[in-house]
């Protein structure tokens, strides 16, 4: 991936981020002012205990929750305050979504799964192309019901990635697969990752995982307690699960 000039900015900018869910007494402080920096392109594995702030955090940058207080920005652009109607552009045009259960609609093949959202992006990859990006392309005609976990996870990633998305946002993608299923997800992910240039964040339990990211980043009570880069990284099916 080429180098990032100095004069760009990140895909993702984050200072004094803060997330407060009630009040008074029973107030709960998700984000306790997160400060971090992400670049485009990266892939980045978020750790940390249930509880920490990851999935808090990765619902702000993803437009899908609000911050309480502090500045996200995304390629320079302040979003911390953006209207409805800007978060839903942001996430149409830019984001993609995979979470743990694969949310396809169970009436419609794998095919007609990812068409759902090739209907509404400005620039999309065919269904076809995005399912044969997973390894799924002899798959297409096939019902949800029909095909294993790790495949219905694979067309969950084909359906996000089929609008070209620029940032992936992965939330505990292989949390109800064995290691053997959930390393073909990884392997799909990192595809992604190079193949499209987006910028991928997966929150996991598994430690093991980090070894494939750019950077790795362990929360700990709503706070970022260290950012490490890895110089060297480990392909999906190197990893021990």
């Amino acid at each position: 991936m080429p180098a990032v000039s100095s004069d760009t900015p990140p895909c993702f900018d984050i200072r004094e981020l803060t997330k407060v869910y009630g009040s008074g007494e029973a107030a709960v402080h998700a984000l306790r002012g997160v400060d971090l920096s992400i670049p485009d392109g990266d892939m980045v594995v978020l750790l940390g205990p249930s509880g920490s702030g990851k999935s808090t955090l990765l619902n702000i940058i993803g437009g899908l929750d609000r911050a309480t207080d502090g500045v996200f920005k995304f390629r320079g652009e302040d979003l911390t305050r953006a209207s409805v109607r800007q978060l839903t552009l942001y996430r149409r045009r830019h984001v993609g979504f995979v979470f743990q259960f694969y949310n396809l609609m169970p009436s419609l093949t794998a095919r007609e799964n990812v068409e759902l959202v090739t209907e509404i992006a400005d620039n999309p990859l065919s269904a076809a192309e995005a399912l044969a990006m997973v390894g799924l392309d002899h798959r297409m005609d096939h019902f949800p019901a029909e095909m294993s976990g790790g495949e219905q996870q694979r067309v969950a990633i084909a359906r996000a990635i089929a609008k070209r998305p620029e940032v992936m946002l992965c939330d505990e993608p292989t949390g109800a697969l064995d290691s053997a299923t959930g390393v073909r997800v990884l392997q799909a992910l990192r595809d992604v990752n190079e193949q499209l240039g987006a910028t991928t964040l997966i929150i996991t339990h598994n430690a093991g995982v980090a070894d494939m990211a750019h950077r790795v980043v362990t929360f700990s009570d709503g706070r970022v307690g260290k950012v490490e880069v890895n110089e060297t990284r480990i392909e999906p099916e190197a990893l021990t699960w």
